[in-house]
């Protein structure tokens, strides 16, 4: 049997801990039969064999900046079958400065919102809040999250930005604060999935640390989505 192939490009900005996120992942792709490639910069994606011969990405690069090459390489082989899979920041926070990315990822990190004013001391934990993780209708029969119930984090909910071409899997409501500006509840995909040419596409936006990764639902959300995003033919 050939094995697949998954290409891990990691970097950006470190406070999503990119190689010690990724790194947890490593064991089950290749216990699901990956033979693994990990690049510490995103130029990879401009070697065209290599992408053509990649059936899965894994990406974790929070902001940072790609070239026009490298974004031509990666458009390129997601459209012909390649996969595309990440989660938080290291893919919805990704190349702020090329819209073309974000019309490929189909969504985009705008904040999470943080604690009331009295309670932030300048910390990352500031922007902790606990929020729960909600299936949709979709989200409840679909591999990837078939048989996991909503359930709730205490870490950064993010508020994204995204178009009608995403299959939202599961959602997270940011409520009316007297501290906040906005005037409704206002929901956001929290899980989503995107097919774009012979590509598959999946984002999950809890991840912001190696210990939220670990939460059983979230992991076993990334691993299915991983599995899913990979080429099938």
């Amino acid at each position: 049997m050939t094995s697949r192939r998954a290409l891990v490009v990691r970097g950006g900005w470190d406070g999503h801990k990119p190689v010690e996120a990724t790194e947890l992942f490593l064991p089950f792709l290749r216990d699901n039969g990956f033979d693994v490639t990990v690049s510490e910069t995103n130029d990879v994606y401009a070697d065209a064999d290599l992408m053509a011969a990649t059936d899965l990405i894994v990406q974790s690069v929070t902001m940072s900046e790609i070239s026009r090459e490298a974004f031509a390489g990666l458009r390129d082989a997601v459209r012909a079958g390649t996969g595309l899979a990440g989660w938080h920041g290291g893919i919805a926070d990704s190349y702020r400065k090329e819209s073309d990315y974000l019309h490929l990822i189909g969504g985009q990190f705008a904040t999470h919102p943080s604690k009331a004013p009295e309670e932030c001391g300048a910390g990352e934990s500031d922007n902790f809040l606990p929020y729960t993780v909600e299936m949709t209708e979709l989200g409840r029969t679909h591999e990837i999250t078939t048989g996991i119930a909503d359930f709730s984090l205490d870490t950064e909910q993010y508020w994204v930005l995204h178009d009608d071409l995403i299959d939202v899997l599961a959602t997270t409501t940011h409520p009316v604060q007297p501290y906040h500006p906005w005037h409704r509840p206002v929901t956001s995909p929290a899980v989503w999935t995107r097919h774009w040419g012979d590509g598959r596409i999946f984002v999950a936006t809890p991840g912001h640390s190696p210990e939220v990764l670990a939460d059983p639902n979230v992991r076993t959300i990334v691993e299915r989505g991983m599995l899913w995003a990979a080429r099938t033919a």
